[in-house]
C-alpha cells in the first residue's frame, strides 16, 4: 500500500465514523454542516497513525481522532465569525454563519466543543477508563486557556503585533500546534491503554513532531495566504494582510519562510528517532513531507 493510500484509508475510517453522529435537523444540522464539509482531516489521521505507529490498531484511537476532530471544527466555526475573522468561505463552502446564521453557528460550535469530550470519555475498548482520562486531559490542555484559546486571543486581541519570528512561534505554537499536539500524543495514548507495549518515550516523540509540524503547517499557511488562489485554498487569500495581521511573511518573505516550513519539517521527522516505535513511523515522515509541500 502506498503512503497516498494509507492517507485515504485514515480519512475514509474517520469520514465514516463521523457520518454517524448527530443525525436529525435541527442544531444537529448545522453541526453536521461543518463536521462533514470535508477538508484534510489532519487531527484524526495523526490520531490513528500514531496509534498504530506505537503498535496498536488504528481503529484502536478511532473515538479520539473523532473527537479531535470536532474540538476542530468547533474552533473553525467560531473563527470565521465576524468577531474573529469574518469569512465567507471555508473548504470552499459557504462558511456556517453564512448559511445558518451567527447564533446558530456560535451554539454549533460550542456542541461540537462539548461533543468531543463526551466522545472521548465514552471510547470503548478501555476497561479502567485511563486512556479515555488521559485523553480527555490532554485535549482539554490543548483547547483551553493555555492553549488553542491562548493563541487566538493573542492573534486576535493581543495588544501588540508580534515583533519577532520567536514571538510569532509561541502564537502559533498555541493556536496551531497545541491541538495537532494532543491528535498526536491521543494516538499514543489510545495504543497504551489498549494494551500495546509501547516505548514510554513514544508519547514526548510524538508531542515534539506535533509542535514541529504545527510550526511548518502554519507558516505554510502564511506563505499560501499570499501566493495561492481561493479556488485552490477553498477560502478567501489576502484576509490577513487586510485585517493588518503580523504573518511570518510580513516578518521574513516568502523564500525564508519556505526555509522555516523545510526546518521545522526536517526536525518533526527527527523527533520521531527519539523512540522505538512498534509500529513502521515511515508513514508520518511521508506526513510532514506532504504537509510541507500542500498547495491548499
Amino acid at each position: 500500500m502506498t503512503f497516498e493510500a494509507r492517507y485515504e484509508g485514515y480519512k475514509a475510517l474517520a469520514e465514516k465514523r463521523l457520518a454517524g453522529f448527530f443525525p436529525g435537523g435541527g442544531l444537529y444540522e448545522v453541526m453536521r454542516y461543518s463536521l462533514l464539509a470535508g477538508g484534510k482531516r489532519i487531527r484524526p489521521v495523526l490520531a490513528l497513525a500514531f496509534c498504530e505507529a506505537a503498535g496498536a490498531p488504528a481503529e484502536r484511537a478511532l473515538d479520539f481522532a473523532c473527537a479531535v476532530e470536532m474540538l476542530h471544527t468547533y474552533s473553525l466555526i467560531h473563527d470565521d465569525l465576524p468577531c474573529m475573522d469574518d469569512d465567507d468561505l471555508r473548504r470552499g463552502k459557504p462558511t456556517c454563519h453564512k448559511v445558518y446564521g451567527e447564533t446558530a453557528a456560535v451554539l454549533a460550535g460550542d456542541a461540537l466543543q462539548a461533543a468531543a469530550f463526551a466522545t472521548v470519555l465514552r471510547a470503548n475498548g478501555f476497561p479502567d477508563g485511563e486512556a479515555p482520562r488521559q485523553a480527555a486531559l490532554a485535549l482539554a490542555e490543548a483547547a483551553g486557556e493555555r492553549g488553542m484559546c491562548l493563541g487566538q486571543y493573542w492573534d486576535t486581541l493581543g495588544t501588540d503585533a508580534p515583533d519577532s519570528l520567536e514571538v510569532l512561534d509561541r502564537v502559533h505554537d498555541r493556536k496551531t500546534g497545541d491541538l495537532l499536539r494532543a491528535s498526536c500524543a491521543m494516538g499514543v495514548i489510545a495504543a497504551m491503554g489498549g494494551g500495546a507495549d509501547a516505548d514510554p518515550a513514544c508519547l514526548a516523540a510524538a508531542r515534539d513532531y506535533a509542535g514541529h509540524l504545527g510550526l511548518a503547517f502554519q507558516i505554510r499557511d502564511d506563505v499560501l495566504d499570499v501566493t495561492s488562489t481561493p479556488e485552490t485554498l477553498g477560502k478567501p487569500i489576502g484576509s490577513d494582510a487586510q485585517q493588518g495581521k503580523v504573518t511570518y511573511v510580513t516578518l521574513a518573505g516568502v523564500e525564508e519562510s519556505e526555509r522555516a516550513v523545510a526546518r521545522h519539517t526536517r526536525l518533526a521527522q527527527e523527533a520521531l528517532d527519539r523512540a522505538a516505535w512498534r509500529g513502521d513511523p515511515a508513514f508520518l515522515r511521508w506526513l510532514a513531507d506532504r504537509l510541507a509541500q500542500r498547495n491548499y
